[in-house]
């Protein structure tokens, strides 16, 4: 019995540090003992670190513990009205100290730490610094030691080693912040690389968990990197490179058209709509409806009622699209299609050459099919016209469309024409992209996608991943919330910015709300996005906002700055002051997945399994040799 009061003397005299001397609000002022000034405390056989700003203490209420965390600390002057006495300077005595401290959370009954506020403590309560067993209660994650988690190579400042819980985190959307070279790229290597790794040892989970990540600087190609088992498409648009396997009308909508062609909604919309409906109906073979034999007739038919035309600026520029969609079937460079054909203006008829004799077509309309370009139609073949890709099958549709709408005054032609000429700049693009396949699966037998888009121009790194992301989450959410999709977007202001000057305001407005509706209404499908980005402004304020999750790398800029206070809730004003100093690899870790900001630092992952982020030193591209 003696032995256990002297134990609990021991404890009390070495870990009392002082106690409580006001009170304002959250903010707990605590009077240091003069004896507990020393930088470490020795008991029990272990070295503890004695109090200092940044670290947390415990101020003992009856039976609940107050955890508190210390914010700064400064000297008691009682002659702070007389430094100065006679000229002559009055020591402040440098053992009296106070803490200045907020509170952070409390511990119960049950040898649970909560984050928030369960009381405020008395004037002589009693303050403690904290055994490691509460330090490690505190920094606990884990709601019950039964749960999923992650371990990862992380410490804190009282370097303690946490675990991550896999509900709470993963299972919600996450943002990862830092200047670039601060670490944020190992960050979320670690997090997902170990995640991956944990739910790969139940073979259900690679069937029911997904996860799909836009790649902007093919960071995470490298072979080990995220995981083994994984599906990789190294897109291009300026060289060979892989594709993305898609079914035709996956593709090729009116939901996807918007997208890849930026078309306005009054008119270029409703306009590649017709034109669309218009290339289904014909190639539906439950119409009854021969597809070569309609193609070879609607255009010869165009051609005859064009040569029987008055108006000689709208014919004309009917003849350029008919000779534009002869142009996928023949090599007509240097071929004048028209050499036997002419408009007479003063009868305002066309006409036709044949040696000195001139025959008009509107008195003989069959002679036009007699004419060069009226040939050349009748000579494309079946084979012909199957050969070219149904991308571009469709754009011949589109001219179709556009020769019909011109002939019946449906449109004005320059409303449409931006989108058609959009459309011939991005042809290319799409076909070096996409691969139009029928039972197209982009996950192939993989349940982990990596799409890496550093070699794809500038327009389609914005449009592809639009595209790719409505795609694969309106797929998922068929699935009545049975499986998961995880959504990670590396550099995501390159397609969530809001300051971007290259597109109009109506197609970055659709861009932005098109991912602002996932973040906010993924969750209940289970889809969960996660971004990372070293310009948090140049982001959406409501995708920001819609994260539950925070990791904080070193940031300088005030506008970042700026936008991480207003965004995020969790960060308390003392925390947030820190973020321009903390070094490489130090991040704050804040959210519903922790009860209280961490300071953590996240270790450096082995270099086979690091994404390709590191800085270039000069030293490894300039090496003397040195000859011994």
């Amino acid at each position: 019995m003696d032995n256990i009061i002297n134990d609990k003397l021991i404890k009390y005299s070495v870990l009392r540090i002082g106690e409580v001397c006001e009170i304002e609000g959250k903010r707990i002022y605590i009077s240091l003992d003069k004896e507990k000034n020393a930088s470490d405390l020795y008991y029990n056989g272990t070295v503890l670190k004695n109090v200092s700003v940044g670290s947390f203490i415990e101020i003992k209420k009856g039976f609940l513990s107050i955890i508190c965390k210390i914010d700064g600390e400064s000297l008691i002057d009682e002659n702070v009205n007389r430094k100065y006495k006679n000229k002559k300077y009055i020591n402040i005595d440098r053992n009296k100290r106070i803490l200045s401290t907020s509170v952070s959370g409390f511990i119960e009954d049950n040898n649970k730490f909560f984050g928030g506020i369960k009381g405020l403590p008395l004037i002589g309560n009693e303050a403690f610094i904290l055994t490691e067993k509460k330090i490690n209660l505190i920094h606990k994650l884990l709601k019950n030691d039964n749960e999923m988690k992650i371990k990862i190579e992380i410490t804190d400042k009282e370097e303690i080693p946490i675990e991550f819980p896999i509900d709470g985190l993963f299972n919600s959307h996450i943002a990862i912040f830092g200047n670039t070279g601060s670490g944020k790229s190992n960050t979320l290597a670690s997090l997902y690389s170990n995640f991956i790794s944990e739910l790969d040892k139940n073979e259900l989970s690679k069937k029911k968990c997904r996860f799909f990540f836009f790649d902007f600087n093919g960071e995470y190609v490298r072979e080990k990197c995220i995981s083994n088992n994984r599906q990789i498409y190294n897109l291009s648009t300026n060289k060979k490179g892989d594709k993305l396997p898609i079914e035709f009308d996956e593709l090729i909508n009116i939901e996807n058209l918007s997208i890849l062609f930026e078309a306005t909604e009054k008119t270029q919309r409703p306009f590649l709509n017709r034109a669309l409906k218009y290339f289904q109906k014909v190639k539906n073979k439950d119409n009854n409806i021969d597809y070569y034999d309609f193609f070879i007739n609607i255009l010869a038919k165009k051609t005859k009622e064009t040569l029987l035309m008055a108006n000689k600026d709208m014919a004309y520029r009917i003849l350029d699209y008919i000779e534009e969609i002869l142009s996928y079937f023949y090599d007509i460079t240097g071929i004048n299609l028209r050499e036997d054909i002419e408009f007479q203006s003063a009868s305002n008829t066309f006409l036709m050459k044949e040696g000195e004799k001139k025959i008009y077509f509107d008195s003989n309309p069959d002679a036009s099919e007699n004419t060069i370009i009226y040939r050349y139609i009748k000579g494309i073949t079946e084979d012909n016209l199957n050969k070219i890709s149904e991308l571009n099958q469709y754009f011949i549709f589109i001219l179709l469309q556009l020769i019909n709408d011109l002939t019946n005054y449906k449109i004005q032609i320059d409303h449409i024409l931006p989108v058609i000429n959009r459309f011939k700049s991005k042809r290319q693009d799409i076909e070096k992209i996409f691969i139009i396949k029928n039972k197209a699966n982009i996950w192939g037998d993989k349940n982990v996608v990596i799409m890496n888009l550093h070699n794809v121009n500038i327009d389609m790194r914005k449009t592809i991943p639009l595209l790719i992301a409505k795609y694969i989450y309106n797929e998922h959410k068929k699935k009545n919330n049975t499986e998961s999709l995880s959504i990670i977007i590396d550099e995501a202001h390159n397609i969530l910015s809001k300051t971007s000057f290259r597109e109009t305001e109506d197609w970055k407005d659709y861009r932005l709300e098109t991912f602002e509706e996932i973040i906010k209404e993924g969750r209940k499908f289970g889809v969960f996005v996660t971004i990372s980005s070293q310009r948090p402004n140049d982001i959406s304020e409501t995708i920001i906002s819609q994260a539950h999750n925070y990791f904080i790398h070193q940031l300088i800029n005030q506008n970042d700055l700026k936008t991480i206070g207003n965004a995020v809730s969790y960060i308390d004003k003392i925390t947030e002051e820190s973020i321009p100093t903390l070094p490489v690899g130090t991040c704050i870790f804040s959210g519903i997945a922790t009860p209280m900001p961490l300071k953590i630092k996240i270790n450096e992952l082995a270099e086979e399994l690091k994404p390709q982020s590191h800085t270039l030193k000069f030293s490894d591209i300039i090496k003397e040799e040195i000859e011994f």
